[in-house]
């Protein structure tokens, strides 16, 4: 008699980052770790695990796709033809994150900070869609990869609001000043809330990383966790088809919604930057 599998193994081999590429027995590459390099009392290692791997094909694809759209864009504007087929869907997704997401929460000067936008979005577009093929993986169920994403974005929304604010309109974000307040009670206000002004600055990129790697996460674990139901009831011969139909049709909808959640989330990580930038470009 087989062995089913340990559907905890599974679940956490899918999800977490490691040195090899695909499930055993069906198809797994794997390697060895590199040696660790020693930078002065830094000791670090540049092995490529599963998820830097996706990265790159994530970073990779991005480029093809803009490549190859703007190639086939240009053929058919020469020959004087409307945009039709992967070009013209590409153009009209640019175009929503342009037009929708960057500049119409932005505002004035939001065209300055689309390309980052629509980097951001279809980076994470790609990054969550590469976990939803065969012996694929979700780079953005890292936390560390949102983390570094959410990094980007806190230095896009300081440093542009900075420069457009000048050192003293910055200030006035740390410490601001209460309307109806003037003299010493204005003064001790604005001290109040300078700690709490830091912080949300910090939790506004700590909940963009947390929502998207949560999101990303927890659809994989539903979706084994129920694949893991045939081979739980397995032993029940007269169950087991009705189980697996059962079980298979509940995971293609979790597919489906996973598929929805993708561009969801890719979405609300722009969305949600350019809100941030937009409040911080206009905060006087």
């Amino acid at each position: 008699m087989t062995q089913a599998p340990n559907i905890g193994e599974v679940v956490m081999h899918h999800t977490a980052d490691a040195y090899a590429i695909g499930i055993d027995p069906f198809f797994s590459i794997s390697w060895h770790r590199w040696p660790d390099v020693h930078l002065g009392p830094l000791t670090v290692n540049l092995t490529p695990t599963k998820h830097v791997i996706f990265l790159i094909i994530a970073a990779v694809l991005v480029f093809l796709t803009m490549w190859i759209a703007g190639r086939k864009l240009e053929r058919q504007r020469a020959g004087e033809r409307a945009p039709r087929g992967f070009a013209n869907a590409i153009e009209a997704m640019v175009l929503f994150v342009r037009d929708d997401i960057a500049i119409a929460n932005i505002g004035h000067g939001g065209e300055k900070f689309a390309p980052y936008i629509m980097a951001l979005f279809f980076f994470i577009l790609y990054s969550n869609l590469l976990g939803l093929v065969p012996h694929g993986s979700t780079p953005t169920g890292n936390v560390a990869v949102t983390g570094a994403l959410a990094i980007t974005a806190f230095l896009t929304i300081e440093i542009s609001g900075f420069r457009a604010l000048g050192p003293r309109g910055y200030l006035r974000t740390i410490f601001p000043r209460a309307p109806g307040l003037s003299g010493a009670g204005a003064l001790a206000m604005s001290i109040a809330m300078g700690p709490i002004e830091i912080l949300g600055k910090f939790v506004k990129p700590f909940a963009l990383a947390v929502r998207l790697f949560g999101n990303m996460t927890a659809g994989h674990f539903v979706i084994l966790s129920l694949f893991g139901l045939i081979f739980l009831f397995g032993h029940l011969e007269v169950w087991n088809w009705g189980i697996g139909f059962v079980t298979a049709g509940l995971v293609l909808g979790i597919m489906l919604l996973e598929l929805f959640v993708a561009f969801l989330q890719a979405y609300v990580f722009a969305l949600l930057t350019s809100v941030f930038i937009g409040l911080m470009q206009h905060e006087h």
